[in-house]
């Protein structure tokens, strides 16, 4: 499977969910994408996008400041 990794870090809402919206446009269903974060409310941001836009939220980890953020594009029949 492959995965995309975006350095978001630095920048404030909504930038990262912005920015990692247009990108995951660009990838196959199913294809991950992993954001680089450190604005303390991606974490909850990028739940919400993929609540509303049917991605899979995969996981959250948080390690020297920043959050790592994996999500995965829906699948192309939903």
């Amino acid at each position: 499977m492959s995965r995309t990794v975006m350095d978001l870090k630095g920048m404030n809402c909504p930038l990262p969910v912005l920015r990692a919206n247009k990108r995951i446009k660009e990838l196959a269903a199913g294809e991950e994408l992993e954001a680089l974060v450190t604005d303390r409310a991606a974490p909850n941001d990028f739940r919400e996008f993929c609540a509303s836009a049917g991605h899979t939220f995969v996981s959250c980890d948080e390690a020297d400041g920043y959050w790592a953020i994996l999500i995965r594009k829906k699948s192309a029949e939903g």
